[in-house]
């Protein structure tokens, strides 16, 4: 072993040893060695930065993005109420559709992503039907993890491996263009269908114990409950234009509602979308209105009569339904505010803020009448409803009134709302440049982005903060070591070690050996840094061996997607620790034999599909 060698081996065992204590972070981590590196002169200062210039760091940027955008549409959520509506009651059925739902779209965008989005959706679902959240909630993390085993951009491992199978292509000389976008899925698919049939008998070893507080979880206002506080229940209604309707083809302003009836019109629900009212909006047969009466009921049912309205159902639940295009907020009259001593109609609340406000609470107690000619008073509290829009705006530049309380449903918000079909036809063509080969994946990505972009199914703004810069920092600041450890003699090194102890063992032995190593190393790195030191191994092996790539590449890449045995193997079972109230043990336990399932499927179907001899080998 050469001096350059060792230090470079110290600096290796010094990055794991920080990886596995998470002091400091390691993106901190990944920068310290890019720096380190060209300072031991062992690699040039070029060498180090080669990551930013590899044309995978760009594309897994932009898979961020897209799968932002897929996030921002609501494409995740109403995969969320489609498995809600399908699975029903059935905890089993739940489970299967579950893993099937979030293995299907983590192949296209980040698991951690996925993940993330899913937890929610979970948790609803175990409140509705009464199933402990730990028994989905470690399913949800394995199928995560598994869709990185479905496509070539599934997950960073992947594509790492894939530019380290360029690289060795390019340097020994051979014709190689890497892995396709699908020559994941036929080892996927079974290790999925195998996890799924492991998950329906292994949910019985885990906790089921509900770990939330439902105290806790009641602290946050919810639309539903602000109508039973505010007592909306007797002013709020819907009702419909009828054909016969005087309204039909008159604006709201030629209507004059509120002075003619004590009424005020909150919203128009037309062909499956709300209106925010204007003056000048035209009111037509078959228009469901959203009305605050504020006057005695006598009028509310002369009015009805008067305009041909059909009364409509109306209940707390109507505004959560809506919650996409109506939001509520409510607001405090601080002491110096210039609304002190008017009313809602002398200050023209609405008209300066575009929300009507139809609750008001004072000392705990809601005022029901004559709402619009209250003198309102310091410490009043108000009941806002209108677009979110007209909120976010309010909340920014208002200052005679301060913010109180948002609903809970402002967290599910989605910010691009009915942009969904452009965002999963954005996600079709980026799939399909992928597999048809016309461009670079990289570029199709970025024609993705771009058509998300022009659809606004994302922003500029929203494309920077959602990309996940650990992630890249981490990968950048790592690859240098594989160039180190080449350049050093290091990949050679482990190569015969590994080689010198699978001496009498056959291809599929050393493909095993392989495995378990990248699994095991994945339970103390992470599984980007996993693939970037095992890559340049295992292909230095095959090279040894006179064998294709392919085989020695891919094994590198399922193993480094078995991060089932700990909870610190990937941040996908960090994410579901505590709504799923696991311990070490549990995934210890859960995670381990799956772990050796998905090893014995690797190393049968490897080999088969993808013959290590290059006499029999074809480009997958």
């Amino acid at each position: 072993m050469t001096i350059e060698l060792a230090i470079v081996l110290a600096l290796l065992i010094a990055a794991i040893v920080m990886f596995a204590i998470d002091k400091p972070r390691m993106d901190v981590v990944a920068l310290l060695m890019l720096t380190l590196l060209p300072l031991t002169q062992i690699i040039t200062v070029n060498d180090a930065l080669r990551g930013f210039s590899d044309p995978n760091i760009v594309l897994i940027a932009a898979l961020f993005v897209i799968g932002d955008g897929l996030v921002r549409t609501g494409v995740a959520r109403n995969l969320g109420d489609w498995l809600s509506a399908k699975a029903g009651s059935s905890e089993t059925r739940m489970m299967v559709l579950l893993m099937l739902v979030v293995c299907g779209l983590g192949s296209t965008m980040s698991s951690t992503a996925v993940t993330a989005i899913f937890i929610p959706v979970v948790l609803r679902i175990c409140q509705s039907t009464g199933t402990p959240p730990s028994r989905l909630m470690m399913p949800l993390s394995c199928a995560a993890l598994i869709s990185g085993m479905m496509t070539l951009v599934a997950t960073a491992p992947n594509l790492v491996v894939n530019s380290e199978l360029i690289r060795f292509a390019e340097q020994h000389q051979t014709d190689s263009t890497g892995f396709r976008f699908f020559s994941f899925a036929p080892f996927g698919i079974p290790i999925l269908l195998a996890a799924i049939g492991y998950m329906l008998i292994a949910r019985k070893w885990l906790p089921a114990t509900n770990p939330f507080d439902s105290k806790a979880d009641t602290r946050q206002p919810t639309l539903a409950g602000w109508v039973e506080q505010y007592e909306l229940a007797t002013r709020e209604q819907r009702v419909r234009i009828s054909h016969s309707s005087p309204l039909v083809g008159k604006t709201i302003e030629e209507v004059g509602l509120r002075n003619a009836a004590s009424a005020s019109l909150v919203a128009i629900e037309r062909e499956r979308s709300v209106l925010q009212p204007t003056a000048k909006t035209i009111l037509h047969a078959g228009d469901v209105l959203l009305v605050d009466f504020y006057g005695p009921p006598a009028d509310s049912d002369a009015l009805k009569t008067q305009f041909a309205l059909e009364p409509m159902p109306l209940s707390g639940l109507y505004f959560t339904d809506r919650a996409q295009e109506i939001g509520m907020l409510e607001v405090i009259i601080p002491v110096d505010s210039e609304l002190v001593g008017q009313s809602l109609v002398s200050s023209e609340f609405r008209s300066r803020s575009g929300l009507t406000a139809i609750g008001l609470r004072r000392s705990k107690a809601a005022v029901t009448e004559k709402l619009r000619e209250e003198t309102l008073k310091a410490g009043d509290t108000l009941l806002l409803i209108g677009p979110w829009k007209a909120i976010r705006h309010l909340t920014k530049d208002s200052n005679y009134i301060v913010p109180l309380r948002y609903p809970s449903e402002y967290h599910d918000l989605l910010p691009a709302p009915g942009k969904a079909p452009y965002a999963v036809v954005s996600l079709l063509i980026v799939i399909g440049l992928m597999v048809s080969g016309v461009v670079p994946n990289v570029l199709a990505a970025l024609i993705g982005c771009l058509i998300m972009g022009l659809f606004r199914c994302i922003t500029i703004e929203t494309a920077y903060k959602c990309i996940d810069w650990k992630t890249l920092i981490l990968i950048v600041g790592m690859l240098p070591f594989s160039i180190a450890l080449q350049e050093t003699g290091g990949v050679e090194l482990a190569a015969e070690s590994l080689r010198t102890v699978t001496s009498s063992m056959g291809p599929r032995g050393v493909l095993a050996i392989l495995f378990m190593i990248t699994a095991i190393l994945g339970m103390f790195i992470s599984n980007t840094a996993t693939a970037v030191l095992m890559a340049p191994v295992a292909l230095a092996m095959a090279a040894d061996m006179q064998a294709s790539p392919y085989p020695f590449a891919m094994i590198v890449a399922l193993a480094a997607s078995t991060a089932f045995m700990t909870p610190v193997s990937s941040p996908v079972n960090t994410l579901v620790v505590t709504p799923g109230n696991y311990s070490f043990s549990d995934f210890v336990k859960v995670g381990i034999p799956l772990s050796m399932i998905v090893l014995v499927i690797s190393v049968a179907m490897v080999p088969w599909l993808l013959p290590i001899y290059p006499a029999a080998s074809v480009t997958p």
